[in-house]
């Protein structure tokens, strides 16, 4: 493809309305490569041959040596770097070596398993090696022989936590001759997937050790800042980071597109729409297109609007489009990668299950519905296109809010600003217990392991002994029921309870969703999306875990609506903030479902909005609060400004604003806005709190970065060209108080006085 030429074409298209505010040309980059003096083992080279690769690039040399002294090893490089071939290479020469030597390949999506596999076996090694993916997907009746036969398996951390690590004996042999744990996408690992992950890892290394064998960690990530102190988080263990990439990278053209006000009054043009009008043109033309959504729903709406607008140019231009999320079974999702492998389809619109590096073929343009998140996801799904030597388009296009608008009307922080730090908490007290009881269950709790645990250990131990779910005997900590409860812990939620999601016509079993996000996404009156067709949700069944639904044809969706109360249980720092103070530390949230909104299919719009009566729930988590002092408060008062609106306009900036600074999504952060606080002296507050009982580790970067979150929530307020706030700036679309009320004004003047930038004239009316 042409990206110059696509791109003057869509100037020239007539539902432009100067869409393009942005376009970055992303120079090409010449390959490095490793020294003459390298040298691979004879079989491995041979094998390497095969598939055409001859020599390697300086990263990939440096890992494999890095590897090969023994050290634990952290490549972070670009997207299509060949990161896999850093660990490949040393893994198949040391497999080729010793003939009882195993690796486990642990991949964070059964997707991504399934492609290595393609590319071990394109190596030869189906006889050799027999590597097999062992997860919920493996049959039953293989799983024996695949213990037995298999040297390098493939799996997902769950398999890990679930199906592996709670049956070790079983897998006696391989746990004592595992040489290597490869942990690859280790960035998907943030927050509380993360926290499980850190858990489930040190459960490998814990029953490893007692078959007497230590293996060597190698992982692979996107670049992040923290790689070093990200991977001990994860691993417990020190790693010698590889960041200086080697590989080639074609030109690309990064376009920046922001629906325009259509019509004016109403906001901006329904940012879905947008992506789908852009994904129909690409497909139209043959352009191969990946577009990426950050939410189910949005990926079944766009393939469902870019199918209905293919269908007038042509029926077979309609069937080359299809939807790809998670809740898809085995089957569905293999077909889909077969069939877009092998150009059968043109285009797919998907979330993130398509971000890591499953290889879909040679793509000519991926196009971003919203910003992803953060700078690192960006440049990941930005990298699926333009594989090789050929040239790409990237296209983001902005949602409707302060995050997205912030970055249109600032792209250089995009290409110029340091990717956010990727965190997570394996400490956190809500998830270690789980994973205590499950390490319990595989083996007796030693005082040995709470260095490999951490503090939160002993005091858990403690309680759960006090409940009587532990038992010491002789300074160890044995489980008292004899059913593992790896079975109740889901490594991707806090809780482990799931809803299934139940077609009430047919019996069929449509999904599954964790109870964290059950009440948003299936409560009664709900609308559930499942490839392409829409489901009402007749009823909540909380008490057995079911959603009964029923196909639906009608022209909208819905979105939640919640409601949040906090109290501060403790304060762990404090720090003076401008005049006034910021806080890190404990709080109790309160939250509730307490509506829905539906919203028409097409342009988005609320319809109306139904109110609901749906179980608190409430938690104890991490949180930063913002102390104004009454005097700030005094003075916004005396131009006129109103206090509650301009503590809610702020609060719905800053969180929105939030994922510059750290590696998380909107939906990860909560928060609320209190004129008088009952436990803070009745001064007013801003709150803003990680999502997930225990927190994991979002509210400590928002501690350290509150200045800069501050400072980018005056400039958007003053820089968005409404009058009152709007989703671009101050509005946000799962407001439980339907953004009422709002002062976008008085939040800049608010912030302005806060941070000591004295008091600016109020401006007249006349």
């Amino acid at each position: 493809m042409d990206p110059k030429r696509l791109i003057s074409s869509l100037k020239i298209g007539k539902d432009y309305v100067d869409q393009i505010v942005h376009v970055e040309a992303i120079h090409a980059r010449p390959a490095a490569y490793a020294p003459d003096s390298f040298a691979l083992s004879e079989p491995v080279a041979e094998r390497l041959s095969r598939i055409g690769v001859e020599r390697l690039y300086s990263h990939q040399a440096e890992a494999v040596e890095a590897v090969r002294a023994g050290r634990h090893v952290a490549v972070v490089t670009g997207t299509a770097s060949g990161k896999t071939l850093c660990y490949n290479i040393p893994v198949l020469e040391t497999l080729t070596r010793d003939p009882r030597a195993r690796a486990v390949y642990v991949f964070p999506t059964k997707a991504l398993a399934q492609d290595q596999l393609a590319k071990l076996r394109e190596l030869g090694l189906g006889d050799l090696f027999s590597p097999t993916t062992y997860d919920g997907d493996t049959p039953m009746h293989q799983r024996r022989d695949i213990r037995k036969m298999s040297r390098i398996i493939l799996t997902n951390p769950d398999m890990l936590h679930v199906g592996i690590l709670p049956h070790h004996t079983s897998w006696a042999e391989f746990f004592r001759r595992l040489r290597y744990v490869v942990i690859d996408e280790i960035h998907a690992y943030r927050g509380v997937f993360g926290s499980h992950v850190g858990n489930v890892l040190r459960r490998l290394r814990r029953v490893c050790a007692a078959y007497g064998n230590s293996p060597q960690f190698i992982c692979a990530s996107a670049t992040i800042p923290n790689p070093a102190e990200f991977t001990e988080m994860l691993t417990g263990l020190d790693f010698t980071v590889v960041s200086d990439d080697g590989s080639p990278m074609a030109r690309k053209h990064f376009v920046l597109w922001n629906p325009p006000f259509f019509p004016p009054e109403m906001g901006r043009r329904s940012t879905n729409w947008e992506s789908a009008s852009l994904f129909v043109r690409l497909v139209s033309e043959g352009t191969r297109t990946l577009c990426f959504t950050r939410a189910r729903v949005t990926a079944e709406l766009i393939a469902r609007y870019a199918k209905a607008e293919l269908r007038k140019v042509s029926a077979g231009l309609a069937k080359a489009v299809e939807p790809y999320r998670a809740g898809y079974t085995a089957e569905q999702r293999r077909d889909i990668e077969r069939r877009f492998f092998a150009g059968d389809l043109l285009g797919i619109s998907s979330t993130s299950a398509l971000e890591l590096g499953v290889d879909v073929g040679g793509l000519d343009a991926v196009i971003l519905t919203g910003y992803p998140g953060s700078v690192t996801r960006t440049w990941q799904q930005v990298g699926r296109a333009g594989r090789g030597s050929a040239e790409s388009a990237a296209f983001m296009v902005a949602h409707d809010d302060p995050l997205d608008q912030f970055l249109m009307r600032h792209p250089d922080y995009l290409f110029t600003s340091p990717k956010e730090r990727v965190v997570s908490d394996p400490g956190n007290v809500h998830i270690l217990r789980s994973h205590m009881l499950c390490a319990a269950y595989e083996l007796p709790i030693e005082e040995a392991d709470f260095e490999l645990f951490g503090q939160n250990l002993g005091p858990l131990l403690l309680e759960e002994e006090q409940s009587g779910a532990l038992v010491r005997r002789g300074g160890r900590w044995f489980l008292v029921s004899n059913e593992s409860p790896a079975s109740q812990v889901n490594v991707r939620c806090v809780s482990g309870k799931t809803f299934a999601i139940i077609n009430n016509q047919t019996g069929e079993v449509l999904g599954t969703v964790d109870e964290a996000r059950a009440y948003e996404t299936v409560h009664q009156g709900a609308v559930y999306l499942h490839q392409g067709e829409s489901y009402l949700v007749e009823s909540l069944d909380i008490g057995n875990g079911i959603a009964h639904v029923k196909p639906l044809r009608a022209p909208f969706y819905t979105q939640p609506t919640t409601l949040d109360t906090t109290r501060v249980e403790s304060v762990d720092q404090t720090k003076e903030c401008g005049v006034g103070t910021v806080s890190l530390g404990n709080v109790r949230v309160t939250s509730k479902v307490v509506g829905y909104r539906r919203k028409q299919l097409l342009t988005d719009r609320a319809i109306h909005f139904i109110p609901l009566d749906m179980p608190a729930n409430e938690y104890t988590t991490r949180a930063i609060w913002i102390t104004i002092p009454q005097a700030v408060a005094d003075q916004l008062a005396e131009e006129a400004y109103d206090l509650p609106g301009s503590l809610h306009a702020t609060e719905h900036c800053a969180i929105g604003l939030l994922p510059l600074v750290a590696l998380c999504d909107r939906g990860d952060i909560g928060g609320v806005s209190h004129p008088r606080h009952p436990d803070l002296g009745g001064l007013p507050a801003v709150f803003i709190h990680d999502a997930y009982p225990g927190g994991v580790g979002i509210a400590e970067v928002a501690y350290e970065r509150i200045e800069d979150i501050l400072r980018s929530v005056i400039s958007t307020v003053q820089t968005c060209p409404c009058e009152d706030g709007c989703p671009s700036c101050v509005q946000s679309p799962k407001c439980g108080n339907n953004n009422q009320p709002l002062d976008k004004k008085g939040a800049g003047l608010l912030l302005k006085l806060f941070l000591g930038g004295g008091i600016e004239q109020k401006e007249s009316d006349t």
